[in-house]
């Protein structure tokens, strides 16, 4: 009998999480049983994904950055790869604006509904405010300034790091060039195996990604807001999921355009980690898997996958810059405020640079949200508005946040003649080599 592949385990997977907690719902105890003996292996599968996200973005791209072999090839790796991910973001941004001019989910919110939202969710509102604050005072180069870690150990001590860790890495792999080649070997070896062993820790952990899935849908089901406040929020819910989906559609058409891979050959490559990317709403913990796929499945040469990705991972957040367009828009039409032309095009360039700050962990596009409201001039109260389905909708757009890392190594690998077919080895051989 053929083995299912991954995507569809970890879809069965999905579901019989849900059909799990809508049945132990039903029973008084069940909620609580689920959160003390299903969620806790939810929450071990992310943290082993998380355990392994700084190593692999250390050994990945100190190997890839060192393969490229002189400077020359880097610069134009690195120009194409971030010149391409800004486009892309742009056009998020533009189409999520577009969606929500047009379909005006605002209106749908009454002042009832408000009035309750607000007062459910104040208090974690209040917290994103906060920490959005911090943010808004530091000084105009503070993000340059954060770039550079004072401690490589501290800043790998944290997901929430990965530029940190990205500039020590790119700038190890630029010294490892530029020193003489048989000085530089026995290094170049130990982060080549190094590379391998972290891939072959995500193979192993992998194995239970069906199991984690299954325990984090049945967590998030029990712990879901009520029915009635999605209801009143299903029209913003609905452009932001249509938004995402014509991101889907603008990644597709740049694949085929520029490398000519069908659209089932590019889905069905990249499926698996867009469905972990669902479950688990971090790129940063999807990050291996993606790795895996786009360099296995989609023939994208491990030296543009492993220096596309880590860097698509913490600044591509093309999904992140879509929703706070939409949100941003929503709250101003729940409040009654008219955006002009410009401020539209300013939230454009707030968005932008606010998904290329965003950390690459779930919730984090909310935090930043402050800050493009805070530019229109929106009511940052109107966090507590959107706040009710704001997970459900991270898990979605974390799955456009992968996509379009995976469609960027396509894009850039071709322009540097490295796309070629799918390695023969698939995940299934993977698993086989474990067991």
């Amino acid at each position: 009998m053929k083995k299912l592949e991954l995507h569809w385990q970890i879809l069965i997977g999905m579901l019989l999480g849900i059909l799990f907690a809508l049945g132990m719902v039903q029973f008084n105890w069940g909620p609580q049983f689920i959160s003390d003996w299903i969620k806790p292996f939810g929450t071990i599968f992310i943290n082993s994904l998380k355990l392994i996200a700084i190593p692999l973005i250390l050994a990945a791209l100190i190997k890839g950055v060192s393969d490229l072999r002189d400077i020359s090839s880097l610069s134009k790796m690195g120009l194409r790869t971030i010149s391409t991910y800004i486009i892309t973001t742009v056009v998020a941004v533009s189409i999520g604006l577009t969606v929500v001019s047009l379909v005006k989910p605002g209106g749908s919110i009454n002042e009832d509904t408000r009035t309750e939202l607000i007062e459910a969710y104040g208090g974690d509102a209040e917290m994103k405010r906060q920490d959005a604050k911090k943010q808004q005072d530091a000084g105009p180069l503070q993000a340059l300034e954060d770039l550079v870690p004072s401690n490589i150990f501290s800043a790998a001590s944290s997901n929430r790091n990965m530029l940190q860790v990205i500039f020590f890495a790119v700038f190890f792999g630029i010294a490892l060039i530029l020193i003489p080649e048989e000085k530089g070997a026995t290094v170049k070896k130990f982060f080549d195996g190094f590379n391998e062993v972290i891939l072959k820790m995500v193979d192993l952990i992998m194995l239970s990604a069906p199991y984690g899935v299954f325990a984090l849908m049945a967590a998030l089901v029990v712990e879901a807001p009520s029915t009635d406040l999605f209801a009143a929020l299903g029209m913003y819910a609905f452009c932001v999921i249509l938004g995402l989906a014509l991101m889907v559609v603008f990644y597709i058409a740049l694949v085929k355009g520029f490398t000519g891979k069908s659209p089932k050959f590019f889905m069905n490559g990249i499926a698996p980690a867009q469905l972990l990317a669902f479950s688990t709403s971090s790129s940063a913990a999807t990050l291996p898997v993606t790795m895996e796929r786009v360099t296995e499945h989609l023939g994208v040469e491990e030296e543009v996958s492993s220096f596309v990705l880590p860097i698509g991972a913490t600044i591509n957040m093309d999904g992140t810059s879509l929703y706070q367009a939409v949100a941003a828009v929503f709250i101003a039409q729940a409040f009654g405020i008219d955006l002009s032309f410009g401020t539209q095009l300013g939230i454009i360039a707030t968005a932008t640079l606010a998904s290329i700050g965003s950390a690459a962990v779930p919730g984090a596009g909310m935090v930043m949200l402050v800050g493009v409201l805070g530019y229109a001039g929106i009511p940052e109260a109107g966090l507590a508005l959107i706040f009710a389905v704001d997970r459900p909708l991270d898990m979605c757009r974390t799955v456009i946040n992968v996509t379009g890392d995976a469609s960027v190594s396509m894009l850039v690998a071709k322009s540097a003649d490295k796309l070629g077919d799918p390695s023969p080895k698939n995940w299934d051989d993977n698993y086989d080599d474990v067991k």
